[in-house]
This record gives C-alpha cells, sequence and structure tokens, in this order.
C-alpha cells in the first residue's frame, strides 16, 4: 500500500465531509467525487490507516448512516462511463437511480438515453420509471412514517436494518428492509395470528428476498417433497 497515496485519499475524504458539514444548502453537489475516493479506500486497503476494517472506517466516517455510502460508492462503481459533472448535476438520489439500472444492463446500459430522461424527470418520476422498468408495475403509494427513537436504540436498529439490507440487496429501501425485518418477525408468531394472516405474511417475506435465496427456498422445497 501507497502510505502517502492513501493519506491523501484518507485527507480528500475529511475535507469533502468538512465541506458538506459548512455548506448545507449545496450538501450533495461532490457526492460523486467521495464516491470515488471511497472505493478507492476500500479497494487500495486505504482504511488500515487508523482502522481495524473498512467498515470501522465507514463508521467513523459517516456515524448516522452507512448507507449512504455504500450507495455514493454504487454510483461510482456502475456509472464510470457518464462524466462526474453530468452525473452531480442530477443529485444523488437521481444518480442512484440510473445506478440501478447500469448495475443490472451491464454493458448493455444505454447511458445516454437514461441520463436524458434522469435530466428531464424529477426524482419521483425517474423513481418511478426505474420501478416499471423491474418490475413492469407502477410504484405503490406510499407515506411518510415517524418514529421518536432514544439514541441507546439506534445502534440495534441501524444494525438490524443493515443486516436486513444486506440480505435483501443494496438497492432495497429501509422501508423495504424495516418490512422484511417485522414479516421475519411475524412469521415465527403465528400463534398470535389467523391462517389467512400467517399466508400474507409469508408470501410478503418471499417476495422480500432476493432470488438467490428463493433458489435456496425452492431447492429445499423440492428436497423435502420429492
Amino acid at each position: 500500500m501507497d502510505k502517502v497515496t492513501a493519506k491523501q485519499v484518507l485527507d480528500r475524504i475529511d475535507e469533502i465531509l468538512r465541506w458538506e458539514q459548512r455548506v448545507d444548502q449545496q450538501k450533495d453537489q461532490k457526492f460523486a467525487e467521495l464516491g470515488k475516493y471511497l472505493c478507492e479506500v476500500r479497494n487500495q486497503g486505504y482504511w488500515r490507516l487508523g482502522y481495524g476494517s473498512f467498515e470501522d472506517f465507514l463508521g467513523a466516517k459517516f456515524p448516522d448512516s452507512r448507507r449512504k455510502a455504500y450507495y455514493l460508492m454504487s454510483i461510482h462503481d456502475n456509472l464510470r462511463q457518464i462524466p462526474t459533472e453530468e452525473i452531480e448535476s442530477l443529485g444523488w438520489s437521481k444518480a442512484l437511480e440510473l445506478a440501478k439500472i447500469a448495475r443490472s444492463e451491464g454493458r448493455r446500459f444505454e447511458s445516454a438515453t437514461w441520463l436524458h430522461k434522469a435530466k428531464e424527470s424529477s426524482k419521483e418520476e425517474l423513481q418511478q420509471e426505474v420501478h416499471r422498468y423491474f418490475t413492469g408495475e407502477d410504484l405503490e403509494p406510499y407515506e411518510m412514517v415517524y418514529f421518536k427513537l432514544f439514541e441507546s436504540q439506534l445502534p440495534v436498529i441501524e444494525r438490524a436494518l443493515y443486516v436486513a439490507s444486506r440480505m435483501a440487496g443494496t438497492e432495497r429501501s429501509r422501508g423495504f428492509c424495516l418490512e422484511l425485518i417485522c414479516a421475519d418477525f411475524l412469521a415465527g408468531q403465528a400463534e398470535e395470528s389467523s391462517p389467512d394472516e400467517v399466508v400474507l405474511v409469508i408470501e410478503r417475506l418471499v417476495k422480500l428476498l432476493p432470488p438467490g435465496y428463493l433458489n435456496q427456498v425452492a431447492g429445499h422445497i423440492e428436497s423435502s417433497t420429492g
């Protein structure tokens, strides 16, 4: 590891994060550059300068939630064919939607077409378009739900959401991850629910799991009935 380069990259990350804190109204303008440096820290092992693991590094730099750091790295990993200034002009929420398409299509990704759609659409319209691309269906209506949480509760909740996101796929929202946790809990409390409610919970739980898990479940069912 080149320690000089590593220190330069780590210092640049700190500089960007300090800049974001000072300039709240322009907070996300440097997200593509930040994602690039985070990927470099991960790939080159620069986190070893002061941290026991890459997760420890992210926990220190993104104490509120490491999820956004993973989003920014996904944007950099999947949208390298689009110039940084074009990506940053969209905002990180739109860029993340494009990253989902790019990751799915690989070399077939039509960056110019999707970039044009992103520029001409609102964030909600683009999310609808991307959801339709993956599912063939319109995005479900949603509502915002707010909870009051004590600081002592946050580590457990954040950890549970993080683990659920790893199971369900990083493209899943925190709302999907919360539903996965709740569905898993209810599936283990069948005596408290009617048969119809149990079936509904299991259906939702299965739909939330990634294809790899679904294939494993199908294999277990076939082996147990065969």
